[in-house]
């Protein structure tokens, strides 16, 4: 049986294949589109995952989509009923869901010549989401727990998966959302793009949480573990939203009304410095997320007593708080597979309507790493170089093939070693937001300035954010303070107090670094890599961040390539091909 999975007309749509319960294929539809968090119907990413299977829409038995209009159909109806929002509002939610359920018929116009005689699957948002954290994950019973903004009237479920059944015990429903008290604080504080939380999270360290008992008020923590907003501070719930869904960026109004600012002071415009109040504002936000999220896991570890937990929904990409689990929980092991947003909706909606189909089906797959996406094969690579040959001797590039794969991770490591900033562009793209050595920027993690170096030179960002170390695992107990399986850079760790001062790019303020853990068997050619860097320098791990500049991650080789002309970067390596600009002064 084969299924392919959507997340549809939402931020980070995306689609993924499942073949007789194991994933074949997954992409997020941003990296076709070249538009960050692009939202629509994924046409690309399905192009793509049919191709890596070699089949069209007629072989395709299931199509499963990750949202359900008829779920939580009576809340929706006593929310209504009780608050007589708007006609306008009520207008908008119809003409969305109308489109919604012309999926099939949208999907058919992006692929003439094919049709679909399957079945069309609706997932509940938060199920799909509980299934793309359990189905792919290591465990055979877990407290399963899916936290975000919203997604069919919810916010938030949780409950216990054991085998594969996932049993649903406690939900949060609309209007009350610990993502959108996230959202909203963040356009608060200056940040008003979809998806920039991550802003906020890399900004705390830098603060102070003085702003705690104003957090209290805003949040309220419910005696069954879960959490309610104080909706004076929001506006959500009380008046049509602007927001873009379809074919393009997500955009989102406001969300919090004016008397967040009688709360907390007048709301940074993001074209304003940031002052100390911001930075004390955004420790406090961090700070109650983390305490409503452990209020959550530790009321739910009581209820079911299993040592294990996965996490999924756009609150799950909260590295920090993840990190925290061990020390403020009495969980012994936590899983985040690699796309754990909306984007992971494609990959629960396909393993959920695999095991609705087949339930006395055994599990037969573990996300182990996150290569699901397009790779290209070298003599593409050449074509591409072929293709610019101009362009590169404009550049003063100077191209050699590496048969080698020992020798060109040699290479890469010395040039790392020598403070250069390298493109590393092999395999398969990755599933999820983050470059975890396939499509990324590999650097010295031992020079106090490559962070300033890095922002000149490529990325151009914010220079409170953080920079991420790719670690060979064998070496995680000897520089962090937890010890602990991190594929996906999904949670953020201490670094040794007397280990700091030698890796400074990737030590945060805090003390702190959002780790990668790397091993032979998931990806050969980046441990290699790392260990030929660690035989120079006698640190066993790198600076990794995503291969882009104000952009999604690169897919392709060309874009690769175009990356690397644009920018200040030093080295590119993609497949067994080296770019290196000559006569290249060093910032």
């Amino acid at each position: 049986m084969i299924i392919l999975g959507l997340n549809a007309f939402h931020g980070d749509s995306s689609a993924a294949l499942v073949e007789d319960g194991e994933l074949i294929a997954a992409a997020e539809e941003e990296r076709f589109r070249r538009i960050k968090h692009w939202a629509g119907l994924p046409t690309e990413s399905v192009k793509y995952c049919l191709s890596e299977k070699g089949v069209t829409l007629d072989d395709i038995d299931l199509i499963a989509l990750n949202q359900d209009t008829r779920a939580n159909f009576w809340r929706r109806i006593h929310y209504l009923v009780r608050t007589r929002p708007g006609f306008d509002m009520v207008l908008q939610r119809v003409r969305t869901r109308m489109k919604r359920q012309n999926i099939i018929e949208m999907l058919l116009a992006s692929f003439p010549g094919q049709s679909f005689t399957g079945q069309l699957i609706n997932i509940e948002h938060h199920q799909a989401h509980l299934s793309s954290a359990f189905h792919v994950s290591p465990f055979n019973e877990a407290v399963a727990v899916s936290v975000d903004g919203f997604g069919d009237f919810a916010s938030g479920a949780w409950g216990i998966a054991r085998g594969t059944g996932i049993t649903v015990t406690g939900k949060v429903y609309f209007p009350h959302s610990l993502g959108i008290f996230y959202q909203a604080l963040t356009q608060f504080l200056g940040f008003p793009h979809y998806g920039d939380e991550y802003k906020v999270m890399g900004l705390a360290p830098y603060g102070q949480p003085e702003y705690m008992e104003a957090m209290r008020n805003i949040v309220q923590l419910n005696d069954d573990g879960g959490y309610s907003l104080n909706l004076d501070f929001f506006c959500h719930d009380k008046q049509k939203m602007d927001f873009q869904w379809q074919d393009g960026v997500p955009v989102f109004s406001p969300l919090y009304s004016e008397k967040l600012e009688l709360l907390l002071g007048k709301k940074r415009l993001p074209e304003e410095e940031l002052e100390q109040v911001h930075r004390d504002i955004a420790s406090s936000v961090q700070a109650m997320y983390e305490e409503a999220f452990f209020h959550l896991l530790n009321t739910l570890y009581k209820r079911h007593a299993c040592d294990h937990v996965v996490l999924a929904g756009g609150c799950a990409m909260n590295s920090v708080a993840n990190g925290k689990i061990y020390r403020r929980t009495p969980f012994k092991k936590a899983y985040v597979q690699s796309a754990a947003g909306d984007a992971g909706g494609a990959v629960g909606a396909a393993f959920s309507a695999w095991y609705k189909s087949r339930p006395g089906a055994a599990r037969n797959f573990v996300m182990e790493h996150a290569y699901w996406g397009p790779e290209f094969h070298n003599d593409e690579v050449k074509q591409v170089l072929d293709n610019h040959k101009d362009e590169l001797e404009r550049n003063h590039c100077k191209v050699s093939f590496i048969e080698n794969e020992i020798e060109l991770c040699r290479k890469a490591a010395e040039a790392v070693s020598e403070g250069k900033v390298v493109g590393w562009f092999q395999g398969r793209m990755e599933w999820g937001p983050r470059a975890l050595g396939n499509r990324s920027i590999v650097c010295d993690p031992r020079r106090k300035d490559m962070k300033d170096i890095l922002n000149r030179k490529i990325k151009r960002r914010e220079s409170f954010r953080p920079f991420a170390p790719s670690v060979l695992r064998e070496h995680v107990a000897g520089w962090f303070e937890e010890d602990d399986d991190v594929p996906f850079m999904m949670k953020v760790f201490q670094i040794r107090e007397d280990k700091r001062e030698l890796v400074p790019a990737v030590t945060h303020v805090d003390g702190s670094g959002r780790l990668q853990t790397v091993t032979r068997d998931s990806n050969e050619l980046y441990y290699n890599l790392i260990r030929e860097f660690m035989g120079i320098a006698g640190v066993p791990m790198v600076l990794n961040t995503s291969f882009n500049e104000n952009e999604p991650v690169v897919c392709k080789p060309e874009e690769a390539l175009a990356c690397f002309v644009r920018t200040d970067m030093d080295v590119l390596f993609v497949n067994h091909y080296m770019v290196v600009r000559e006569n290249h002064r060093m910032l």
